[in-house]
């Protein structure tokens, strides 16, 4: 268990829009860079299982860096929702979602009413839906957001990689995060590739 009061559990990842020149797997830069749905590319490697779990959703207080990426002061809430997309019953992503109050406001309030359907397949198919820039960091142990990408899992590895970006939606921001775990196969997610279910990657 991680200690809330320790200094690395309150560092948030270093964000950085930027492909790093090191450490990053060349395979998985093609999950993290590519600019399509990520449901969809889960879709093509997992036809028939693909699934979401929910493993939590409510209101929260976002982290500082959440904030800031936000533009929300510190003391704002915003609805928050964590899921995990899986392959039948294996999780290759951990996906944590940010949305302010403003946002929620019109059409925006069918966003806490999604159930187990992919935030994804509301976004992409949502053709005034805007994506801002990636960002990408390196999510190490002991962080606040590795132990809830892992939270009641045994073993995890030391570090894991993912991405965030902002949307928007009818000019209202939410923050998007996707953490890529260590079982996501190891083969790019394009159409006209084959995603070996046993290949799984080296972080």
């Amino acid at each position: 268990m991680n200690d809330p009061d320790s200094t690395l559990f309150n560092t948030p990842p270093r964000w950085q829009g930027q492909r790093p020149t090191h450490d990053l797997p060349p395979d998985l830069a093609r999950w993290l860079f590519d600019s399509g749905s990520l449901t969809r590319r889960l879709r093509q490697c997992c036809p028939h299982q693909f699934r979401v779990r929910i493993l939590w959703q409510g209101w929260s207080r976002p982290g500082r860096d959440e904030s800031q990426a936000l533009h929300l002061r510190l003391d704002a809430r915003a609805w928050t929702r964590e899921v995990q997309l899986l392959c039948s019953d294996q999780a290759w992503v951990f996906a944590r979602t940010l949305i302010p109050i403003a946002t929620l406001r019109g059409r925006g309030r069918r966003l806490t009413q999604l159930g187990s359907r992919p935030l994804g397949e509301v976004l992409f198919t949502d053709p005034k839906v805007q994506r801002g820039p990636v960002e990408i960091a390196r999510i190490v142990t002991g962080q606040r957001l590795h132990q809830r990408a892992f939270a009641g899992v045994a073993q995890s590895p030391e570090a894991i990689w993912g991405r965030r970006s902002i949307f928007r939606m009818d000019g209202q921001p939410l923050l998007v995060c996707e953490i890529f775990l260590p079982a996501l196969p190891a083969s790019p997610p394009f159409a006209d590739r084959i995603c070996f279910h046993h290949e799984h990657r080296p972080f």
